[in-house]
């Protein structure tokens, strides 16, 4: 104790007495990251019984048709949704990024295809114009953002996936208005979506910093939806090639600063990647909550399986597993909201997450034995739905050498 007493007094003497004399300091800790106030509990609840009675009995048709439901999509919209962060002057729920991320969880638990959806209109179209757009351009896209119009984010090339920066779509200035030509690859949402969000090099002789990212409308001449990719996961949710030829947007169409649009994708996927880790985690839990009642059940040689010690140990170990990747994702989104530095935290928590729900979904299926190998529980959707958290919005080798990059800073 007197040791104690001695470093409190040490630290004390450092800081200046301006900086102590007339303060007040809470001894009350911080909570737990999983603590949910009562509001985040009421959203949980409410998104986790819309998603059961709502989503859940399409679940299958929608995956086997490769087609979101239209009246899902429009329930998203009426349930506020898609416009959680979206300030109310906008007709947006003026909620937390936690909010989104809670939502998004609760979706995976029961779809991950349109979970990812609701993510990437969230945490990547909403988030882009919220914090790069005019006040003109936030009174004209916010409010249809938030109410009836899905969004999506046109990043991604066949020549420039993790190398997203080497881009070959142009746009050429030709006096008030931007030509573009390229071609844009697996862009979620583009089935559906009204509104593009769409990064072209304006100026390849400076490369990444010649980047700009322009909005257009679905019916812009020269943009065109091409071919629907045939998906091993996430089925529901279209994934397109996007076509532009010789599209034509003025320059009031072009998102934040002239060559800036890097600083856009970054900044979004920043925040994205803690959106694609609680889809993961929701579809670890969905896939974890449809096993256990099964192997409760399910009895062999005289005893329900769920108590042999072997089958005892698996799920265990993936109960402890999936409640850390809940901490370390909560803790991501808490950072964000509370404006600290989260890059680090939003890597590990995609990292982590990802490897979290292939490894449950795996053995989900395992455990449930030729049941699971089945489509009678849908927990072999799981397994087919977790493989694209380790490649889309950055490669589990990305979220590697962001996490290491940043260590190395650290210790230098």
């Amino acid at each position: 104790m007197a040791l104690l007493m001695g470093m409190a007094r040490s630290v004390l003497g450092r800081v200046p007495r301006a900086a102590v004399v007339g303060r007040t300091y809470s001894t009350t800790p911080a909570p737990a990251v999983t603590m949910l106030s009562e509001s985040e509990t009421m959203l949980k609840d409410t998104v986790r019984a819309f998603a059961e009675k709502s989503i859940g009995p399409l679940v299958a048709s929608m995956d086997e048709t490769q087609t979101l439901d239209r009246g899902i999509l429009q329930e998203c919209f009426d349930q506020g949704l898609m416009g959680m962060e979206i300030p109310a002057e906008y007709e947006g729920g003026n909620m937390k990024f936690f909010d989104a991320i809670l939502t998004i969880e609760e979706l995976a638990r029961v779809d991950p295809s349109v979970s990812v959806v609701v993510d990437v209109q969230n945490t990547l179209i909403n988030n882009a114009f919220i914090r790069y757009t005019t006040e003109e351009q936030r009174q004209r896209y916010l409010p249809r953002l938030a109410t009836n119009t899905l969004g999506s984010f046109c990043l991604s090339e066949w020549g420039s996936g993790s190398d997203a920066f080497a881009m070959k779509t142009r746009a050429v200035q030709d006096g008030d208005h931007f030509v573009i030509n390229g071609t844009k690859a697996w862009i979620t949402n583009s089935g559906e979506a009204e509104l593009f969000l769409v990064f072209a090099n304006a100026d390849p002789e400076k490369g990444y910093k010649g980047i700009t990212a322009f909005v257009m409308d679905r019916d812009t001449p020269g943009l065109e939806v091409g071919k629907k990719e045939d998906k091993l996961g996430i089925r529901a949710s279209s994934t397109c090639e996007v076509n532009l030829t010789d599209v034509r947007v003025h320059k009031d169409q072009l998102i934040g600063e002239y060559g800036k649009g890097y600083q856009i994708a970054i900044g979004t996927l920043n925040e994205g990647r803690i959106g694609i880790a609680a889809q993961m985690l929701g579809l670890a839990q969905g896939a974890f909550d449809k096993t256990m009642p099964y192997i409760n059940q399910r009895q062999q040689f005289g005893s329900p399986i769920a108590d042999f010690q072997a089958m005892r140990h698996q799920y265990a170990r993936l109960a402890v597993e999936i409640h850390a990747a809940r901490c370390v994702i909560y803790n991501a989104a808490r950072l964000k909201d509370a404006g600290q530095p989260f890059v680090s935290e939003a890597a590990m928590a995609k990292l982590y997450a990802s490897e979290v729900a292939e490894k449950t979904a795996s053995l989900c299926v395992n455990m449930l034995g030729g049941v699971g190998f089945t489509r009678e529980l849908g927990v072999e959707k799981y397994f087919r739905d977790c493989k694209i958290g380790q490649i889309y919005e950055g490669t589990s080798n990305v979220q590697l050498d962001t996490i290491a990059k940043n260590i190395q800073k650290e210790y230098k």
